[in-house]
């Protein structure tokens, strides 16, 4: 045991997307280095989880601010 982290932690270049159970608050974001690892997480993750799309992060920053649920179809 330590101290906890007082910073928060640097987003790496990429694609983010945030799985959650179904009802919950608060998940765990996946990095993805391409769209197209992005996508292929995502249909892993959608028939028993929530999944968050959180975009593409640059420079520490998401470029939309937006996050969007996705829905399986």
């Amino acid at each position: 045991m330590g101290r906890p982290a007082t910073r928060p932690t640097a987003l790496k270049d990429g694609f983010y997307i945030e799985i959650r159970n179904k009802g919950s608050r608060s998940g765990v974001k996946l990095y993805s280095g391409t769209k197209l690892q992005m996508h292929r997480a995502i249909k892993m993750y959608e028939r028993s989880k929530e999944v968050m799309i959180l975009g593409e992060s640059v420079n520490g920053k998401f470029v939309d601010k937006e996050p969007k649920l996705h829905v399986a179809d």
